[in-house]
């Protein structure tokens, strides 16, 4: 029986959750999620989990923040005046925008938060910091 190996496209459904047992994402009511193995387009511990399984198969593990989206960079939350960002945005604590930085190129950052003068935003992956949590099962291997 085939198994799950470098190179390979590997179709599964998953649920992901933290440590708390909160799920932050899955694939449940949608199409199985579909990657190359080895080809970076999944987190490092996720793509390594997967290797060796076999069609049918399933799999509970949790990755580690540093095989995931690694440790809270500081240096990445920083704060700006409340009146460089359009009039009508109306930011609030937990809204996701898009910051423009000064060489053209645009990145997702969280409102953490908002005072009269200022917006502290930050432009750590949400889920940076943390454990994750899979349960996965394998549909296709090609």
């Amino acid at each position: 029986m085939k198994v799950v190996e470098e190179k390979n496209n590997v179709s599964l459904h998953y649920t992901g959750t933290l440590n708390n047992g909160e799920t932050f994402d899955s694939s449940e009511g949608r199409d199985p999620l579909t990657f190359e193995v080895g080809s970076g387009q999944v987190i490092p511990g996720f793509d390594k989990a997967v290797r060796g399984m076999k069609i049918d198969e399933s799999k509970k593990f949790t990755i580690a923040k540093d095989e995931a989206y690694g440790d809270v960079n500081e240096e990445l939350v920083y704060e700006v005046p409340k009146d460089s960002i359009p009039a009508d945005l109306n930011p609030h604590e937990g809204q996701r925008l898009v910051s423009n930085l000064q060489d053209g190129r645009q990145i997702p950052v969280t409102v953490t938060k908002v005072s009269e003068e200022s917006i502290t935003l930050d432009a750590n992956h949400p889920l940076a910091g943390q454990d994750l949590t899979f349960d996965i099962k394998i549909v296709a291997i090609d």
